[in-house]
């Protein structure tokens, strides 16, 4: 934005490490604390408005609905379940408000750890970013482990596993390594296949809940009178009322996981053609999206199977997991479990795509703004920081540690350490809002000349801030009842980590937490006439109708 448009500049004087301005922007003279770097950003703007609405979709519709809905109604009944996936959702969308309004002002590489060493600290940018990093590059592995998983359905030779994790993790790199383009394309293609599954899972058990699968009565709301609504966790036996409780908040950190990955369009935002429109749009379709994907299709799940069924306790990895293939099961369908399972399938490697996009851009963000090496912010003449996406794609081989017994208990112990950096991706993008919503009203700028913008904020920042504390708090309350170093260690490491990443920089660098008036607002953000191109109206029926899905 132009300073005319959103105030003056604050005064630029001294070190940026030493908490004000003048290394932080563009005009300075030692590189080391060069973190503006709007000159040295090299990606380019290949993402159009469709590739954008569809990320939007594939970062809220993944495993965690398909196969996870399952183990959320086994653990907490099919009332519980609705109730946690629509505390967290609440949850998930103050986060992508926040990030999606400060992504509307300013959007760049590096998105929010950018964004906090910014406005919030530059100590805290730093750990927000490498725990972000980290929490990506090792869901890479996971998801193309899932993926692998997914094919004992049909192939059930344990031997055949190291091939299929190869042919995965190659196809996921390659699609990175040939461009945002690319990535762009290939996760519009996922996202239609998840919208068509989802569509056609709620179509179906809607048909086996009113009777229509051969040979079977209505069902209705039989399940939720018998065995009925909540269900406990088995921590309380002898306190009822207590254990469903459990229940539910066992399921409230299973449904974060769920909706974690939404912030992606964020992190596209610097690669995205007219950011701020159609950032705009992402944001405002989301909360739909999720109180329509989400609600409806684990309302429809409590319908169709009872949490105490026991194909529920089976974790096998596959689509025989999922709630939908054990009621289609249940009622005689043959076909579709394996139509299910094939979509399940390009969802999980939707995902590792997706973290490795992800992990690649926040890490060559870092190094623009001199928090990594700087041969991470290496770009080609076509824009693609390649330094970081081979980097990122390194960490994707630890998928074949899962190949080997011994290795699988390492591999886990990994992925439980990240498990709790995408709640403080969460927090730091409500609480550098916060920040963020603070220098703007000291400054005197007007939020609502901003393409995105909410009327609930501050205010949803607040209650993400609150409740991820909590969550983090709580994610692994259930080894209280059965203490384990181990457990303990994997489910709480992550919060000493973080603080022992902004106390080193914080140490190190001199940083002192900004103050309202001395947040930059203004240097190294293009403008609107430098991102926005003109927006074409649809003139056709297949436009208008693409317009609206799009």
């Amino acid at each position: 934005m132009s300073e005319h448009e959103y105030g003056e500049k604050p005064d630029q004087t001294s070190s940026v490490e030493k908490g004000t301005v003048h290394d932080y922007v563009v005009q300075q003279t030692d590189n080391r604390y060069h973190f503006d770097a709007a000159d040295l950003d090299r990606v380019q703007r290949k993402l159009k408005q469709r590739h954008v609405q569809m990320i939007a979709i594939a970062g809220t519709l993944g495993t965690g609905l398909f196969l996870g809905s399952g183990h959320a109604l086994q653990a907490a009944g099919p009332l519980g379940a609705l109730i946690a996936y629509a505390f967290i959702g609440s949850i998930a969308y103050a986060s992508l408000c926040a990030v999606g309004e400060m992504t509307s002002h300013a959007p760049i590489s590096g998105t929010f750890p950018h964004f906090a060493a910014r406005w919030v600290d530059p100590a805290f940018g730093f750990a927000v970013g490498w725990n972000y990093f980290y929490t990506n590059a090792i869901s890479v592995p996971v998801e193309v482990t899932a993926a692998g998983l997914l094919l004992t359905f049909w192939d059930q030779n344990t031997s055949h596993q190291a091939g299929y994790t190869a042919a995965i993790l190659v196809c996921a790199c390659a699609i990175n390594i040939f461009g945002v383009r690319w990535f762009g394309e290939s996760e519009f293609m996922f996202s239609i296949i998840k919208l068509l599954l989802i569509t056609l899972l709620i179509i179906t058990g809607l048909v086996i809940d009113l009777g229509g699968a051969p040979g079977q009565e209505r069902l209705g709301f039989h399940y939720w009178k018998d065995p009925g609504p909540l269900n406990g966790a088995g921590l309380e036996p002898n306190h009822p009322p207590l254990d469903r409780f459990l229940g539910i908040l066992s399921v409230l950190v299973q449904a974060a996981f769920s909706f974690q990955g939404m912030e992606l369009v964020a992190i596209a935002a610097s690669e995205t053609q007219s950011p701020r429109r159609n950032i705009a749009k992402a944001v405002r379709r989301v909360f739909w999206r999720i109180l329509l994907f989400y609600m409806l299709g684990l309302l429809i799940t409590g319908m169709v199977v009872p949490y105490n069924d026991p194909n529920l306790l089976n974790s096998t990895g596959n689509a025989a997991e999922s709630p939908y293939v054990i009621a289609m099961t249940r009622a005689g369908i043959k076909v579709l479990p394996h139509i299910i399972n094939a979509g399940v399938f390009t969802s999980a490697f939707s995902a590792g795509n997706s973290y490795l996009f992800c992990a690649s851009r926040v890490l060559y963000g870092l190094s623009l703004r001199g928090q990594a090496p700087k041969i991470f912010s290496y770009c080609t003449k076509n824009g693609l920081p390649l330094v970081a996406v081979l980097t990122a794609s390194a960490f994707s081989l630890l998928a074949f540690m899962n190949v080997s017994s011994g290795a699988e208990t390492v591999f886990n112990w990994f992925v439980n350490l990240s498990t709790v950096g995408g709640f403080f991706g969460w927090w730091s993008m409500n609480l550098t809002y916060i920040f963020f919503y603070r220098g703007f009203k000291a400054q005197g700028l007007d939020r609502k000349k901003l393409s995105y913008h909410n009327r609930l904020q501050p205010y949803l920042s607040y209650w993400g801030v609150f409740w991820i504390t909590i969550l983090i708090l709580i994610n692994g309350f259930e080894v209280f009842w059965d203490f384990n170093a181990s457990g303990f260690l994997t489910a709480y490491i992550n919060i000493p980590l973080f603080i022992a990443l902004y106390v080193v920089w914080k140490i190190v660098k001199r940083t002192k937490v900004w103050k309202p008036h001395e947040m930059d607002f203004v240097t190294g953000i293009p403008t609107i006439e430098e991102t926005e191109l003109p927006e074409v109206v649809p003139t056709t029926i297949l436009g208008k109708i693409a317009a609206i899905v799009f």
